[in-house]
């Protein structure tokens, strides 16, 4: 049995996590393949290895030094180091490579970047594969660009390039611990580019998917996934089980525990995800499977996401113009922006969009090459709304879940901005505006979990 298990920031930043996580990983001799991410936050009020070497490299491109930021991110390295015993001179590669990595070229600033963000994980995979090897542990470090993980060349949002799969696959006949750095690779030029943030989760699943792992372990710092955001409702139902396609659409709508992109690679291998906390390894946590059975439950979670505007716009006849829509979505492409959802009527289209991705000069350029591109009757752009989300497979089999959730709002006088639901009726989405979020969530999820 073949065990790819990914441990995510907060698993990973003190000493006595590290210990934790170097005991989950020697309790199991299965698990010989091991994708960490940097060090996260101690407490609230830390500051992420991470978010200090953005910081570095951002005080570089301004044209300062950046050596401050960097020389407390060593520290934490350093720190970690000396309560779990390594002799001091353990440290001095890693204090080398960060200061290395912050004289490099900015020339690129967007590599640069990069470069410096990857050297989070990549010194924390040598820092871990010390300390195994200081219990007598048969552990070694690889390097991404050793493996053959190749990514596309997109500084800060790279994708997996098909030819890496066979590469890889061969780290599933490495002897001993494999410990691997999660959220960067190579591009073929030679490039370090690192996946989106939280991108530790995508390296795990394309390991996993590439040496057919007979499991996928992430590790983080809940018991497992559950029904809804504890920190709208309280006490939510932890959810033991859940399909591809519902834990994708409950990722992208803001459950964090997961990084949405990490889906695909274990959903073309069929590799199940196993959810599980690092701080209380015996829970049962959640396991991620390509089918399941949806029983009397039809919907396992409620997830929102704030943060998306609507640009609409009217046309009589919409639905009788040949590439109406085509034209509308090349006017987005040309501002390379993506959109979340399309819902139209026979008169109308709504593109729902991320607002970080539609800044005001954007979006004041969008909507006029929309009227000359189309001479709507009307556009508009309207802001402040989030996305509700009921995700379940069961959905599909069940009279009456629209019903339900629109009467479970209405009762709260939460005003329906937009509905879409898809053909395969794995999940229903709604646009509120954003003050409404919270008491829309707190009242899906009472009729959903609470009414008996």
């Amino acid at each position: 049995m073949l065990k790819v298990s990914k441990f995510g920031g907060s698993s990973l930043a003190s000493a006595e996590q590290v210990r934790r996580v170097c005991d989950i990983i020697t309790a199991d001799s299965a698990r010989r393949l091991i994708v960490v991410s940097a060090p996260g936050k101690r407490h609230s009020q830390d500051i992420k290895v991470t978010d200090l070497l953005i910081a570095a490299a951002s005080a570089r491109l301004m044209g300062k030094i950046g050596a401050s930021e960097c020389a407390e991110a060593i520290e934490r390295y350093r720190s970690i180091a000396s309560e779990l015993g390594l002799p001091a001179e353990a440290i001095e590669p890693v204090a080398r490579d960060f200061m290395e990595r912050l004289e490099y070229s900015t020339t690129n600033a967007d590599l640069y970047m990069d470069t410096m963000k990857a050297g989070g994980e990549d010194n924390c995979a040598r820092l871990i594969a010390q300390v195994l090897q200081a219990r007598g542990v048969e552990a070694h470090y690889v390097n991404p660009k050793e493996a053959g993980l190749l990514l596309s060349d997109e500084p800060g949002n790279a994708q997996v390039l098909p030819e890496a799969y066979n590469r890889l696959r061969d780290l599933r006949e490495r002897p001993g611990i494999t410990i691997f750095p999660g959220f960067f690779g190579y591009s073929e030029a030679g490039n370090v580019v690192t996946f989106s943030r939280g991108g530790s989760d995508i390296t795990g699943a394309i390991l996993a998917g590439a040496v057919r792992a007979d499991v996928y372990e992430n590790f983080t710092d809940v018991d497992s996934v559950f029904a809804a955001n504890p920190s709208i409702v309280a006490a939510p139902a932890p959810i033991a089980e859940l399909t591809y396609r519902e834990m994708r659409e409950l990722s992208y709508a803001g459950f964090s525990v997961f990084h949405d992109e990490a889906l695909e690679p274990v959903y073309r291998a069929e590799v199940p995800v196993h959810i599980r906390n690092t701080n209380n390894p015996n829970a049962a946590g959640t396991l991620i499977v390509p089918h399941r059975t949806t029983n009397e439950i039809p919907v396992v979670g409620i997830a929102a996401m704030k943060g998306v505007c609507c640009v609409y716009l009217s046309k009589y006849l919409i639905n009788r113009q040949i590439g109406f829509g085509r034209r509308l979505l090349e006017v987005l492409e040309g501002e390379n922006i993506s959109f979340e959802h399309v819902p139209s009527g026979i008169d109308n289209m709504s593109v729902l969009i991320r607002e970080e991705n539609l800044p005001e000069a954007k979006e004041k350029r969008i909507v006029e090459k929309i009227r000359q591109t189309l001479a709507p009757e009307d556009v508009s752009v309207e802001r402040g709304l989030s996305l509700i989300m009921v995700v379940g497979e069961g959905m599909r089999h069940t009279v009456g879940i629209a019903s339900r959730a629109t009467g479970a709002l209405a009762r709260e006088k939460v005003n329906i901005e937009i509905i879409n639901q898809g053909s395969n009726e794995v999940s229903m989405m709604f646009g509120i505006k954003s003050p409404d979020m919270e008491t829309a969530v707190q009242a899906l999820y009472r009729e959903f979990f609470e009414c008996s």
